[in-house]
């Protein structure tokens, strides 16, 4: 068997598919070749059944309709996994990607992950173009790149695909089955690092006016562009892969159930309120939780990040710090490791009972954690923190306050949605423990061992966050 595959899908491709089977496989090159037909109405399937008997290493499978172009790649993909290939080649039947192109496509991946036939690298790639299609082309193109920011040209089906190297989970990531396919891979693709090489292609006219892509699809495929560009700020971790060293404990109960809110879907199901909360933490919490760990902890030290959430803030301090990443909820734990692939450690626990041997740690840290735990809860987890932190380790609490701008909008929210929708939905978790003041927070640290070092309550975060320091004290 051969470890190439190169794969045609089709769809009313009667005058191209013949010659595009036979030029394949005239190519020097060990191949099989694989045509998806999604059941043409003028005959294509049926035309390549009958090549099969000139060209033995023809495949073709026959869908029940036409499924989308996206389904087509999709499904091709999956299927070369299955079958063990090593390299996959795809492109369109209508003879704007040449077969010529094919051995320098694969000679690209020698080096790389993937490589894509671009149409930008080199000048005069569309001889021929009418204006208007050359204006929709460079609009798709300015679109994915400066919105999604993905530097390779992202819409076209010319690709080759190192098998080998591409984890097969990283499809799994990808949701569009139609035209959009092509950009929010590469997006996926570029978030996740992969190494892309791009090869020049030109692109004849010869095809314009027979495109089977419709202006409701262009539309369809414009407005995903932005719906992928605000997912990712709500959610960047969604787009990439988990952690391989990520373990999960299936004896541990979340009584809370904070997999509710750190499901992959979305913490709420109101896209606006974790748009917000997505921005928040990346330019307001994660700016000042870096400035504060630099100033408080020197570099390398081992720190403990105590219902570590999807980690958004933690991403250039894992490079600064030994950072080991707890939480209850599974879900939270693969954003995380999504996130952070250089922690120390990601641990599947409870802050009630930390899993860890006493005097372990540098350091602890946690963000809108102990606003959810009634005085007595905190008490206990403070006394867990006192156990595994080293003699005058130091404690880094970022808590809600009383008089948060949070806490008033997210009542006015509520209260929107009770009196005007006759909604009981909540945006956030309830927060029965808001910080009320410097003393207030001295008296909490005191009553378990720790000394306060310093207290500040201001417009760093938009008067949201109280950021307390402290102390371990000697027993």
């Amino acid at each position: 068997m051969s470890e190439l595959l190169i794969f045609v899908p089709t769809y009313n491709e009667c005058d191209n598919a013949p010659r595009m089977a036979r030029e394949l496989a005239a190519l020097p090159l060990d191949a099989d070749i694989l045509f998806v037909d999604d059941n043409s109405p003028d005959g294509t399937g049926k035309l390549l059944d009958e090549i099969k008997k000139e060209i033995p290493r023809l495949i073709v499978h026959h869908r029940s309709g036409k499924l989308g172009i996206g389904t087509a790649h999709a499904e091709a993909i999956a299927w070369a996994y299955q079958k063990g290939y090593k390299t996959l080649v795809t492109l369109d039947c209508d003879f704007t990607h040449s077969p010529s192109d094919i051995p320098a496509m694969i000679r690209a991946t020698e080096n790389s992950d993937l490589a894509v036939g671009s149409r930008w690298v080199k000048s005069d790639s569309l001889p021929g173009w009418n204006i208007f299609r050359r204006a929709m082309t460079f609009l798709g193109h300015g679109l994915t790149k400066f919105v999604l920011g993905i530097p390779q040209d992202a819409s076209g089906a010319f690709r080759t695909y190192r098998l080998d190297r591409v984890p097969q989970e990283i499809w799994d990531l990808i949701k569009s089955r139609g035209y959009s396919f092509f950009f929010e891979s590469m997006f996926v693709f570029n978030r996740n690092k992969l190494l892309i090489n791009e090869i020049p292609i030109t692109l004849p006219a010869r095809t314009y006016g027979n495109s089977k892509m419709s202006t409701q699809a262009a539309y369809n495929s414009a407005r995903y562009i932005f719906e992928l560009a605000l997912k990712n700020i709500r959610r960047p971790e969604q787009f990439l892969l988990p952690s391989p060293n990520l373990y999960l404990d299936s004896k541990l109960t979340d009584p809370q159930n904070w997999d509710v809110y750190w499901n992959e879907s979305g913490e709420t199901g109101n896209p606006v309120y974790e748009v917000i909360a997505g921005v928040y933490r990346r330019f307001f919490i994660k700016r000042n939780l870096e400035k504060i760990i630099r100033k408080e902890f020197a570099p390398h030290s081992s720190l403990l990040h105590a219902g570590c959430g999807s980690g958004q803030v933690d991403i250039k301090l894992q490079k600064e710090m030994k950072i080991t990443a707890l939480d209850i909820s599974k879900g939270a734990l693969s954003l995380y490791s999504k996130n952070n692939k250089h922690a120390v450690a990601l641990v599947h626990g409870s802050i009630f009972n930390l899993p860890f041997a006493d005097s372990t740690f540098d350091g602890i840290y946690n963000l809108g954690v102990m606003e959810h735990f009634s005085e007595q809860e905190i008490n206990q987890i403070l006394n867990e923190f006192h156990r595994v932190l080293k003699p005058n380790g130091k404690l880094l609490l970022f808590w809600p306050h009383a008089r948060a701008t949070s806490v008033l909008i997210l009542k006015l929210c509520h209260g929107f949605l009770r009196s005007i929708l006759g909604s009981k939905k909540q945006l956030h978790p309830p927060e029965v423990s808001l910080m009320q003041s410097r003393r207030h927070a001295s008296r909490i640290f005191a009553s378990n061992r720790f000394r306060i070092n310093s207290y500040d309550f201001g417009s760093s975060d938009l008067w949201i966050q109280s950021v307390l320091v402290g102390s371990k004290q000697a027993e």
